[in-house]
């Protein structure tokens, strides 16, 4: 049997190497002809699997976000869930920085997306959070996760003290901040995120009749 010209492609195969080109240089090198190349096809190829470059992003961004456990819905109260789904949300965009800004625009159509926000909405909805602040609950926590995983705040500080020396008193000690950043950004996001919790708990007494 003649061996096949070309590569054999997958939509799966496909989706691995968009990711990767997105991971390592982010979103505008991502084209098709960039896609065909890495593969080692044609770009026409690419569209027996997806009829647009925006199919093989949204494919992207869906397999980021299916990599986010869902299963402490089932398992806990609405703020335990809330708090442990927040971390393996933000696990999932911090491990692809790159597609934050595209995937923070919404689920659109994207399957696991849609069934994130199902699970999240419907969890607090099943507590008894009215659906108006069950959808406001879920836009916030996705703006918090979303803005965490964008970057490092301790890693847009530079490490030379004489930056700061004269100007600015009060950030005599911000260059130590890249040296400790996974501490100062992990610390932050997890204040911040018991922040969030505490006040959604409070809120539930007054807006929750039990």
């Amino acid at each position: 049997m003649a061996r096949p010209s070309q590569p054999v492609l997958s939509r799966q195969r496909i989706v691995e190497v968009a990711t990767a080109i997105l991971d390592a240089e982010g979103l505008e090198a991502l084209s098709t002809r960039r896609l065909a190349h890495e593969l080692g096809v044609r770009a026409p190829s690419l569209y027996n699997h997806f009829a647009t470059k925006e199919e093989i992003l949204d494919a992207v961004g869906d397999a980021i976000i299916a990599q986010v456990d869902l299963s402490m819905f089932d398992a806990s109260d609405w703020a335990a869930a809330l708090t442990e789904w927040a971390r393996a949300y933000r696990r999932a965009l911090a491990a692809h920085p790159h597609a934050v800004p595209f995937l923070a625009s919404g689920p659109a159509r994207r399957p696991a997306a849609l069934a994130l926000a199902d699970a999240v909405y419907g969890a607090l909805v099943d507590a008894g959070w009215p659906a108006g602040y069950a959808t406001r609950i879920g836009a916030t926590m996705r703006y918090f996760v979303a803005g965490s995983a964008l970057g490092s705040f301790a890693l847009g500080f530079a490490d030379d003290p004489r930056v700061y020396a004269e100007r600015y008193p009060h950030l005599h000690d911000a260059h130590r901040l890249r040296e400790h950043h996974r501490r100062v950004d992990d610390g932050a996001f997890e204040l911040g995120l018991a922040t969030l919790v505490s006040g959604f708990v409070a809120l539930y007494g007054q807006v929750v009749k039990t």
